[in-house]
């Protein structure tokens, strides 16, 4: 009589269990994301260029995943293929961190933390509907709409206080943010290794290292001082690259684009309290008000109805 109870309760244990291993990957990649930012805007402050901080992302988690993809076999490159690995190289490898850092030249950081997640946010909820026919529920499109209003808020800031460039440096981030969102939904659409995907993207970085040193890059971090470039590897090159990109990774291939997609919304309000705590830079009213219109549209995209 009391089998059929047990039996249905042994097999929703490991979908519990992945449920939670999403969850719990998908908020680690968030704080990551947000340590990022952190300290791309320390950085720039404090002399690194963007091609600088490119230069730490991806160098030091590149000479360590090498021996391993060479291994794993470069002919298929640990079997994503070359031709794959480019693709996600350009939306979530070099091209879209550059992108990202040159940004936060131009806005403080409460625009570009909240801009790129949410942007990333709404991306993957429409690609999951076009391209992986997954369903969104009338509760997560009112939470993309509400996205949208909060975004609307921070722009608006843009547009009425700080000028052109400040205009020019949002739509960097929603651009960087719709990248992003195609890297993510191709993840999943290709059904590839998390753990392939952030060595792979991290070693055919290497490429371009010979570049950066030929332009006089490694003279220029020297100058800045053996403390910051420390921080920077540390930040960018294992926390903002390859850990956030393997747990997000993860959080896809448990939960699936359309949900997994919810966490980069909860990056804004991360970077916010610790670039308040670390680098003393509060967000302002109109920043803090459309943070919490992005949160209410992040809350309404998690339900299920």
């Amino acid at each position: 009589m009391n089998e059929r109870p047990a039996i249905a309760k042994a097999a929703a244990l490991p979908d519990t269990k992945a449920i939670l291993l999403g969850v719990a990957c998908g908020l680690g990649a968030a704080l990551c994301w947000a340590l990022g930012f952190v300290a791309t805007r320390h950085g720039l402050k404090v002399g690194f260029t963007p091609v600088d901080l490119l230069m730490h992302r991806f160098l030091w988690s590149g000479i360590v995943f090498l021996p391993l993809v060479v291994r794993a076999g470069l002919r298929d490159l640990c079997g994503i293929g070359w031709s794959r690995g480019l693709v996600l190289m350009v939306l979530g490898g070099p091209v879209m961190s550059l992108i990202s850092y040159t940004g936060f030249l131009f806005v403080p950081l409460g625009h570009g933390s909240v801009i790129q997640p949410s942007c990333a946010t709404l991306g993957g909820l429409f690609l999951a509907v076009v391209l992986l026919k997954e369903s969104v529920s009338l509760s997560r499109a009112a939470g993309a709409v509400v996205i949208v209003v909060g975004l609307a808020v921070i722009g608006s800031e843009s547009i009425g206080h700080m000028g052109p460039s400040a205009v020019m440096g949002d739509l960097i981030f929603v651009a960087t943010g719709l990248m992003f969102a195609g890297f993510a939904t191709l993840v999943r659409y290709w059904r590839v290794s998390a753990f392939s995907v952030a060595s792979v993207i991290s070693v055919l970085s290497l490429s371009l290292f010979p570049l950066y040193a030929a332009s006089g890059g490694l003279a220029r971090d020297a100058v800045i001082g053996l403390h910051e470039n420390t921080l920077q590897a540390i930040a960018q090159g294992i926390l903002a690259g390859p850990a956030a990109m393997y747990l997000f990774a993860v959080s896809i291939q448990r939960l699936g684009v359309a949900r997994a997609a919810v966490f980069p919304a909860t990056v804004p309000v991360l970077t916010l309290l610790l670039g308040w705590l670390l680098i003393g830079e509060p967000p302002t009213t109109l920043q803090a008000a459309g943070l919490a219109a992005v949160l209410a549209g992040f809350y309404l995209a998690q339900r299920q109805r």
